[in-house]
């Protein structure tokens, strides 16, 4: 399996081996559009970063709705990794908040990419 399937590159000056690493993107949760009546008090271009693999960070003074939050954490993950370009994931990146009369809809958008000791990653 080459590097590019498995998202893991060596890295050099290891002696007898190469220590693994990750590469992992960096990820931000926008405040595409608000379509029914904003209920949490956020607004269109609120966000939450995902970096470093795992910290989620708000602007200062900022808030994110959690149960928007709750509604996107499962895609983070796989959003943080590199798809093959027919995967559904690889093109889709909106997301509904579960409230019915908000249709707040969040947005995925990769920020950037970070390389990763693989034994530092859960």
């Amino acid at each position: 399996m080459s590097a590019e399937d498995d998202d893991r590159t060596p890295a050099a000056g290891s002696s007898g081996g190469t220590a693994a690493r990750t590469e992992l993107y960096d990820l931000r949760v926008v405040v595409d559009r608000i379509e029914g009546r904003s209920v949490c008090g956020m607004k269109v271009g609120d966000h939450i970063d995902l970096v470093e693999s795992s910290r989620l960070c708000l602007p200062d003074g900022g808030h994110f709705c959690l149960y928007a939050l709750q509604a996107v954490l499962p895609l983070l993950p796989t959003k943080q990794r590199r798809l093959p370009p027919g995967d559904w994931l690889e093109r889709d990146d909106l997301v509904a908040c579960p409230d019915p009369e908000e249709r707040l809809i969040m947005r995925i958008e990769r920020t950037g990419i970070r390389s990763i000791p693989t034994e530092d990653l859960t």
